[in-house]
C-alpha cells in the first residue's frame, strides 16, 4: 500500500513539472476580445446611468466589478472547455496553475476595494488605476506559462494603471480611464495569442 501511495505521489509530481513546462493554451482569444467588448459596454452604461461617479462610488464599483464578474465567468468556462480539448490528460494541473498564478492579484484587487470603501471612501478615485496596476501583475505572474510577448499587455496595464491615478480625483473614474485600458489591454493579448497560435500551426 505504501508503495502504491508513493507511486501515485510520484506520478502526481511528473504532471505537475510537465504542466510548469508547458505553455498554457486554455485563454482563448475570442472570448478575450469579448472581455475587451463588455469593458467598452459598461463605459456606455457608465456614460447613461452613471454620469457623475464621484458621487455615486458604489454604483460605479458595482457596474465595473459586474462586469469583471461577467468577464471572468466567460473566461473560466471557456479555459476549462479549452483546456480539456488541447491539454487532454494534463487539464487539470493546467487549470490549477493558471488560476494558482492569477488568483491573488484577484483576491488583492477585492480586498483592496472592501478596505478603500468602508474605510477611507473619499480616495476610492484610486480604485480604477490600482485594478489595472494589480491586473498588470497578474499578467507578470502568469508570463512564464504563456507566450513570452504577454509581458507586453502586462506593461501597458501598468503603464495604464500609473497615467490613471496620476489623473487623480474625479477625473479618473471617467468611464474611458476603465475602457481603453481594459479593452485595448483584453485585445491586445487576445491578438498575441493569437499569432502565436498561429506560429505554432505553421510550425506543426
Amino acid at each position: 500500500m505504501d508503495d502504491l501511495s508513493k507511486a501515485l505521489g510520484d506520478i502526481r509530481s511528473i504532471r505537475r513539472r510537465v504542466a510548469h513546462t508547458t505553455k498554457f493554451r486554455g485563454y482563448g482569444p475570442a472570448t478575450l476580445t469579448a472581455t475587451g467588448v463588455f469593458a467598452m459596454l459598461a463605459a456606455g452604461a457608465q456614460i447613461h446611468w452613471i454620469p457623475q461617479p464621484a458621487s455615486h462610488v458604489r454604483h460605479y464599483v458595482g457596474l465595473w466589478c459586474a462586469t469583471a464578474l461577467v468577464s471572468a465567468v466567460l473566461a473560466g468556462l471557456q479555459m476549462y472547455t479549452r483546456s480539456r480539448r488541447l491539454h487532454s490528460g494534463l487539464s487539470d494541473e493546467m487549470i490549477h496553475m493558471a488560476v494558482e498564478q492569477f488568483l491573488p492579484a484577484v483576491a488583492a484587487g477585492i480586498l483592496l476595494t472592501f478596505v478603500l470603501l468602508r474605510t477611507v471612501p473619499s480616495v476610492a478615485w484610486m480604485l480604477p488605476g490600482l485594478w489595472q496596476v494589480i491586473f498588470s501583475l497578474g499578467i507578470f505572474a502568469s508570463c512564464r506559462f504563456l507566450p513570452r510577448q504577454v509581458f507586453v499587455a502586462g506593461a501597458w496595464y501598468l503603464l495604464t494603471g500609473m497615467i490613471c491615478l496620476g489623473f487623480g480625483g474625479s477625473r479618473a473614474l471617467s468611464p474611458w480611464a476603465m475602457a481603453i485600458p481594459f479593452g485595448v489591454g483584453q485585445m491586445l493579448v487576445a491578438g498575441i495569442l493569437f499569432f502565436c497560435a498561429k506560429e505554432r500551426g505553421h510550425e506543426g
